[in-house]
């Protein structure tokens, strides 16, 4: 029986109630119609549900996905997804600058750090934070300052916390033979294709039609996956967003941001821009706002003479609104990280707070958690990359945004410890284009083209 994940509207009801509580709509009503006809919970870590559900439940699915979506939400006014009126809420929203100078090094340090954090993170994936723990510590490797390994590990331990079963195979350390594919590099990938074809000015039709064109619909997920399913519909963004669509608050769109930051560099606010043209494809609100606060810190770390860490950060905070629930989630993240010695303090404080009410996959939780660990780590490329994996989540979608801004920062290949970088031995595979074993390296001159071409306007 094929089970397809992340679009059955079954699978999605449970989700959008989440969500509702997340914003503040008032859903009860939907949610003991939805119990009382012998509707679930959402599957919590899968994508799908194990049973097939009656015809007569998917339709009252759909109907309820379309009654959720007008209830009026009280969040909306502090968190918008127009641009106007994000900035509009920015007060320190960043003045427009000719962009910063960028090196083709610089750009490989960081497509490299992006591979090697997302990685890391790859085989502990969906595990709880308490499996990433005792895993970690049995192999001698607490906090993880190489790749995960099997070697050591109790049998019984792997039992009960199985890597996941994708990655594992290509992402242990004694099976790591280049980088694998994940899409956590296919999007970044898009989006250089993206800026090769349309150039900095850019539509979100066109970001759509890179899609259809370049990316294969199995390596959607979440968000990605609604809004191609919504494409294929003739729904046209940004209706692609939202129509029954739980996760357009979820990290998506913030895994495709940092091409928009390397391509700016020193220019965080047409960054954030470019972000939200991509982001609205697919996503609203919170998740829209990760990717341009991903955006705006990476651009800011990108030049040569670029700011320590710290400053990165609030670069990023400044395109958010500042009454949005992301934005309060990094601000209490930073402040959590600068408060204790001890990480894992660090991270039990985070999870108390996001745990209870997030999926593991939200933007909210996992962009306060990349903001914990650069400020922590100060920046360090190892340091930062073993603390936001040691903190669970989506682990490599979280270690690869870090492991891009710690590439920029370390400012050169070499500058990366060689037990990270040789074992991908300067080779990426991917579904996408004609990407597939491509060297970091000619994706860093690629990336530099693009960050040299001429801005068509202002932003």
């Amino acid at each position: 029986m094929l089970r397809l994940t992340w679009v059955q509207p079954e699978d999605l009801v449970g989700h959008e109630l989440r969500q509702a509580r997340l914003d503040g709509r008032d859903a009860s009503a939907v949610a003991a119609r939805w119990r009382a006809a012998g509707g679930g919970e959402a599957p919590p870590r899968a994508g799908a549900s194990p049973g097939s559900a009656s015809p007569g439940l998917r339709a009252l699915a759909e109907e309820l996905l379309d009654e959720l979506a007008r209830l009026p939400s009280p969040s909306a006014d502090a968190e918008p997804t127009d641009l106007d009126r994000i900035r509009a809420l920015c007060p320190d929203w960043p003045t427009p600058r000719p962009a910063a100078s960028v090196s083709p090094s610089r750009l490989e340090a960081a497509w490299l750090g992006r591979a090697v954090g997302c990685l890391l993170g790859k085989p502990v994936e969906k595990l709880p934070l308490s499996g990433i723990r005792r895993l970690g510590r049995a192999a001698g490797n607490w906090p993880p300052t190489a790749y995960f390994t099997a070697r050591g590990v109790p049998r019984d331990l792997l039992t009960a916390y199985p890597w996941n079963r994708r990655s594992a195979p290509a992402s242990l350390a004694e099976n790591i033979d280049g980088m694998p594919e994940d899409d956590d590099l296919n999007y970044p990938l898009l989006g250089l294709k993206l800026l090769q074809r349309h150039g900095s000015d850019f539509t979100t039709a066109d970001v759509a039609r890179v899609w259809l064109d370049e990316l294969p619909a199995g390596r959607t997920f979440t968000a990605e996956r609604v809004a191609y399913r919504n494409l294929l519909t003739g729904i046209e963004p940004p209706d692609t967003a939202r129509h029954r669509n739980p996760f357009r608050e979820w990290i998506g769109a913030l895994i495709r941001a940092d091409v928009h930051g390397w391509t700016n560099p020193g220019d965080p606010a047409a960054a954030a821009v470019q972000a939200h043209r991509d982001a609205t494809l697919s996503h609203t609100a919170g998740g829209v706002h990760a990717a341009m606060f991903a955006a705006a810190v990476i651009a800011t770390a990108a030049p040569v003479d670029a700011p320590d860490v710290h400053a990165c950060l609030r670069a990023g905070l400044a395109v958010v609104p500042p009454g949005s629930r992301l934005a309060g989630a990094v601000r209490h993240a930073v402040r959590l990280a600068g408060a204790h010695a001890d990480f894992d303090t660090v991270v039990d404080g985070l999870h108390a707070v996001h745990s209870p009410d997030h999926h593991w996959v939200h933007a909210v939780p996992n962009t306060a958690l990349i903001a914990a660990a650069l400020t922590h780590a100060d920046g360090d490329f190892t340091g930062s990359v073993s603390r936001v994996v040691s903190g669970g989540w989506d682990t490599d979608s979280n270690g690869a945004t870090v492991g891009s801004v710690a590439g920029l920062l370390a400012g050169a290949p070499a500058a990366l410890p060689a037990h990270w970088t040789a074992p991908l031995k300067n080779r990426l595979a991917t579904s996408v284009g004609d990407f597939d074993g491509t060297g970091f390296d000619t994706l860093a001159h690629l990336t530099h083209r693009e960050a040299t071409r001429p801005c068509p306007s202002p932003p």
